[in-house]
């Protein structure tokens, strides 16, 4: 019996032997392949913070994802991550390890190094735009017996959450009209509850229009929209908000139950930008960005498709953004298709031809410079009398007057 055992074990301990080289090969073999997985899932993602679920941007990284995202090895991954917004997208894109690019509006770089001049000194070497996305009007929901920013004076009234994009340029603009309000800060499903109770005299949101949350609003809420311009507030000077922000309007066409047929309500936006850190051209994390305005400037015509955001028709390549500096990768590739980022314009596409619009803008130019009193107009004041043009491209295409 014990020489059966012995020679039993002797028999186990051989086979060990035997297997054991093999055991090992396989299970570097598996690590290897574990290795080069971890290695090419990475070397293809880009991340990008955006704000909250309600934010257009946030449906503008979707669409980007959808339309950009190749998951072959060497392809190109975009992943959209949910921030706070407002100036954290700013400090998420700087700070934050593992974030590539984010959504923030034009005033952030102001406001941060106003904020703190030495901790965001040099900021514009370190984050840079890679192109301007949309305008984001500033909504100011109102209940009816609300007649216009003055009567906010003393009132409750949302500026969203804490820290966020609205609530950093609903300071700036309230400032500006030097009205005093007692300030809140509820989400946007949140406010139009307390809305509806009459805890709150009105909401703030700044958000590419239609916003999801405020187009659900019914007309039997008795809500409505208070407007920003000079005959609305005629004892305020506007000069500090036109400075900062664009003349814009909400329109029936984005809310069909808070604003008549045919009628507008007058307010301002800011632009939405899509920027990047500023990585070392040599380094791996700046040439996956290099691959992504490649892919994603080159495929530019396939985001004005029905199943896009409407928002996507004011994408303008070649905007310039004062006080901010282009993205490298993105400056080269307008270089070398100026013809493709000149149908871009703020949303004009192919259906109108350039020459037509040329025409027209330049018609429109004339009227601008005049009516405004200015003799020529400054990269910003241009912008500002774009986003009026494109007004009027929209009235000749319905065949409606220009509001």
């Amino acid at each position: 019996m014990n020489v059966a055992r012995k020679s039993a074990r002797n028999a186990l301990i051989c086979l060990f032997f035997l297997l054991a080289p093999f055991q090992c090969a396989q299970a570097e073999k598996g690590f290897v392949g574990d290795e080069q997985k971890k290695r090419e899932t990475n070397d293809i993602a880009v991340t990008v913070v955006v704000s909250g679920l309600s934010c257009t941007c946030a449906r503008f990284a979707e669409d980007i994802r959808n339309v950009v995202n190749d998951l072959r090895p060497n392809g190109l991954r975009v992943l959209p991550v949910l921030g706070v917004g407002g100036l954290q997208n700013v400090d998420d894109v700087l700070f934050l390890k593992g974030i590539d690019m984010g959504v923030v509006d034009e005033d952030n770089l102001r406001l941060v190094k106003k904020k703190d001049p030495y901790l965001y000194a040099n900021i514009e070497k370190r984050i840079q735009y890679i192109t301007k996305l949309y305008n984001s009007e500033f909504h100011v929901l109102a209940r009816d017996e609300i007649r216009s920013y003055d009567d906010l004076r003393g009132k409750k009234v949302n500026f969203n959450l804490r820290a966020s994009q609205t609530e950093v340029s609903a300071e700036v603009i309230f400032n500006a009209l030097k009205i005093d309000v007692e300030r809140t800060n509820y989400d946007n499903d949140e406010a139009i509850k307390k809305l509806e109770d009459g805890d709150i005299a009105a909401m703030i949101v700044l958000s590419g229009a239609p916003q999801a949350a405020l187009a659900k609003v019914k007309k039997e809420d008795k809500f409505h929209f208070l407007s920003l311009d000079h005959e609305s507030l005629p004892d305020h000077d506007l000069s500090a908000i036109a400075s900062y922000y664009l003349p814009a309007e909400l329109t029936h066409e984005e809310y069909p139950n808070l604003i008549a047929e045919g009628q507008s309500v007058p307010t301002v936006a800011n632009r939405a930008l899509l920027v990047a850190y500023a990585w070392p051209e040599d380094s791996q994390r700046y040439k996956k960005l290099a691959k992504f305005v490649q892919e994603f400037f080159g495929k530019i015509d396939q985001f004005h498709s029905a199943a896009r955001h409407p928002k996507w028709s004011e994408i303008n390549l070649s905007a310039e953004i004062p006080s901010w500096t282009r993205f490298k990768p993105a400056a080269d590739w307008l270089a070398a298709h100026q013809s493709v980022a000149s149908l871009q314009t703020d949303g004009v596409s192919a259906n109108h031809s350039s020459e037509e619009l040329k025409a027209a803008f330049e018609r429109f130019i004339e009227n601008y410079a005049a009516t405004s009193r200015l003799k020529t107009l400054s990269p910003l004041d241009r912008e500002k009398a774009f986003a009026q043009f494109m007004n009027y491209v929209q009235s000749q295409k319905t065949g409606q007057p220009a509001h």
